[in-house]
């Protein structure tokens, strides 16, 4: 399955998790017919890595710090330049979804096992995906971290389990996976502010 094929597919599980009226109900972006609330608010950037977790702190479909994050965050260039910094690829998925007029430049995810802070972005076509392994990733249950290096993604499989993979099996993966981690996600927040309020009336 190509790129192409998968953003088609991504289209409809990105706008699975918004609602469809509202969606109807905006007008379309002039060049393309990517909905406007969805449009990345930044200016055009030639240059996206410069500065990007200055420029791309918080992820703009969850509002997770990416800086926190920066293990498992993700950044998107389009052919336009607009850029799309994000927390996870969950939220990439959300992304490539909502924009599917608008196609991928380059996109970037991280060296999860770098000790590096922040982990380095690499271009995702370097990198070697681990699908399933039990390490806690951002935003979905069923983690898909990314290496720079196959043989420390093999090591890490040998710790943690785990499915190794390329990008575009792991966009796929977060595309069936999308259904489970938004209820997952929205019960984990509703948890969090049942707890605050209990707090702020205890």
């Amino acid at each position: 399955m190509n790129r192409r094929d998968l953003l088609k597919i991504s289209a409809l599980a990105g706008l699975a998790t918004v609602s469809a009226g509202a969606a109807a109900a905006e007008t379309a972006c002039s060049t393309d017919g990517t909905p406007n609330q969805f449009t990345p608010k930044t200016a055009a950037d030639a240059k996206p890595l410069d500065n990007e977790l200055g420029k791309y702190a918080k992820c703009p479909y969850c509002g997770m710090d990416r800086k926190e994050h920066n293990r498992t965050r993700m950044l998107v260039q389009y052919s336009d330049d607009l850029a799309d910094g994000v927390c996870s690829i969950h939220c990439l998925s959300l992304s490539l979804g909502l924009n599917i007029d608008r196609e991928p430049k380059v996109i970037y995810g991280p060296d999860y096992a770098s000790t590096v802070e922040p982990r380095p972005l690499l271009p995702v076509d370097q990198l070697t995906y681990l699908i399933g392994a039990d390490l806690k990733h951002a935003m979905t249950k069923r983690s898909k971290h990314s290496f720079a290096s196959a043989d420390v993604a093999r090591e890490f499989q040998a710790k943690h389990g785990g499915t190794l993979a390329k990008f575009d099996d792991a966009l796929r993966e977060s595309y069936l996976d999308m259904a489970a981690d938004a209820n997952m996600v929205r019960k984990n927040r509703a948890e969090r502010r049942r707890r605050a309020a209990e707090q702020k009336h205890g």
